[in-house]
């Protein structure tokens, strides 16, 4: 995890306070808490997730507690879900009580206290933004609408790999996705690459580094002085203060451009949300703030995800060159000499979707999912009480793991589901690697319409391979998204019997 904390020199003064919040902030003992590892004083069991990769550590201590294990971060009671049946506890039985989100301090800056699609607690502002999201942004009709935005960046995509690799250089696939999701996200949510994209998308991904790392503060909300000490609060009322003012530039010259512009022209997303604030018809107004923090939302989840998901399959079939060469037939067996004239004609690569669906198993695009206990005094899961206030970790990465469940869970097989019928669509809780319940992602649809189109282009265009006697790097870093910790660095070779245009 990354880490922001208070100089040595200053530790000692946090002590006193420190030790009142633990005596505050002691667990009721007629509680039937969850089983866990024991916790110190203060700090509870901070120190056991305090290493790069915390679901690992989460998943290794399931192993000794259970699947529902009660963890203290500082002030903030913490259960840690690791199997299906809980899972399904958590967002099916009692989806209602736990349908909000964590929100930390310094999500509480970054998020102008929880406006937006992803963090707002459970209410009518939420649904109200949900229903928006399912109908209007994100819905099949609304991502099928944008097939040739996706086109036209993929083929560009295409184009930028093949000057590489005449060339004979190799290519930083990873960097080359990040560009070609991001130029489709900015398209389909402003209507065209903007000067100020580059600055907006880094100040996202620094907002994103910093809602996902260890902050002081979010474990210790109530203490002023740790507030005070804390660099992560004034860093986030920084990235908050240059995004808005930037999306404020943006809507302005949107506007400025839409009244130039004929009816009938495709609609963006802002284009949409706009619309909707004019015509005031929701129950709860969406003001520009409001649009600003969805959009946001859009930007941070969209990004990142997408071409994670990319690098992780490219990854996974250069390490299992069975896998490559047998989706590569039949992409090639399917669109040699034809185009794809739309997101439908994909829908026939039935083994590039297992492959998507293993991908998915093996490296979730969020690896924990968070939910919190707020609508009564407690909740009873799996015979233990889960009192009002407390944060829910669902360990997805684990779960899909998990041999009980997946027979060779480690190894990358993608025929595994073809006999094995489950879908990532919430309804099977082995795998949930978009969530599940009233929270589960809406961008599901949106995410993977890039995500296919580009992978199928990937493997009909080019034959892959890496550098001379290297081994390819599958290790991760943590953060909202699970990536790939190393760049994925290849050799491209066109394939010449490819012909016309995917």
């Amino acid at each position: 995890m990354n880490q922001t904390s208070p100089s040595p020199i200053i530790i000692s003064l946090l002590i006193i306070l420190l030790v009142i919040f633990f005596l505050k902030h002691k667990p009721k003992t007629n509680q039937r808490l969850p089983p866990g590892p024991w916790r110190f004083p203060i700090i509870g069991n901070l120190h056991q997730l305090s290493g790069p990769l915390p679901y690992y550590t989460m998943r290794d201590l399931s192993r000794r507690y259970g699947p529902l294990m009660f963890l203290q971060l500082g002030e903030i009671p913490t259960v840690v879900v690791s199997s299906p049946d809980t899972a399904k506890e958590i967002m099916k039985t009692h989806d209602i009580t736990f349908a909000s989100r964590p929100i930390s301090t310094t999500l509480h800056v970054l998020t102008d206290h929880g406006k937006g699609a992803i963090f707002p607690p459970y209410g009518e502002y939420w649904r109200q933004v949900r229903k928006i999201c399912i109908l209007e942004l994100l819905s099949h009709k609304r991502v099928q609408s944008f097939v040739s935005i996706r086109k036209e960046e993929v083929i560009n995509l295409i184009q930028s790999i093949e000057s590489a690799a005449l060339q004979n250089k190799l290519v930083n696939l990873t960097e080359r996705l990040a560009v070609m999701v991001n130029d489709i996200t900015v398209r389909t949510v402003i209507g065209g690459k903007s000067k100020v994209q580059d600055s907006y998308l880094d100040a996202v991904r620094k907002v994103s580094e910093l809602g996902a790392g260890f902050n002081f503060v979010d474990m210790f909300p109530s203490s002023r002085l740790v507030r005070l000490l804390s660099s992560a609060v004034a860093k986030a009322k920084s990235y908050k203060k240059n995004m808005s003012c930037t999306l404020d530039d943006v809507i302005r010259q949107h506007r400025d451009k839409k009244a130039c512009q004929s009816d009938g022209e495709v609609e963006d997303l802002l284009d949409v949300l706009l619309r909707i604030h004019e015509e005031g018809t929701m129950q709860v107004p969406l003001d520009i703030e409001n649009i600003k923090a969805v959009i946001t939302d859009i930007f941070g989840a969209g990004t990142d995800t997408s071409s994670t998901v990319l690098e992780w399959a490219m990854a996974e079939l250069i390490k299992n060159p069975r896998v490559m060469e047998k989706a590569q037939n039949e992409v090639r067996q399917h669109f040699k000499g034809c185009r794809v004239e739309n997101d439908m004609d994909l829908a026939r690569l039935n083994y590039m979707h297992l492959i998507i669906k293993e991908t998915l198993r093996l490296h979730p695009p969020a690896p924990v999912i968070a939910r919190k206990q707020i609508q009564q005094p407690t909740c009873v899961v799996s015979g233990y009480d889960i009192p009002q206030g407390t944060n829910v970790l669902v360990n997805a990465w684990a779960i899909a793991r998990d041999p009980k469940y997946w027979e060779e869970p480690e190894e990358f097989k993608p025929e595994r589901f073809i006999n094995k019928n489950v879908d990532f669509k919430g309804m099977d809780f082995e795998f949930i690697p978009f969530g599940a319940g009233r929270r589960i992602c809406p961008g599901m649809t949106f995410g993977l319409a890039t995500v296919e189109l580009a992978l199928a282009s990937l493997l009909y265009h080019f034959d892959w391979k890496l550098p001379d006697g290297e081994e390819i790097d599958m290790s991760e870093s943590f953060g909202i998204v699970m990536n790939k910790r190393s760049p994925l660095l290849l050799h491209a070779v066109p394939n010449k019997t490819s012909v016309g245009e995917i």
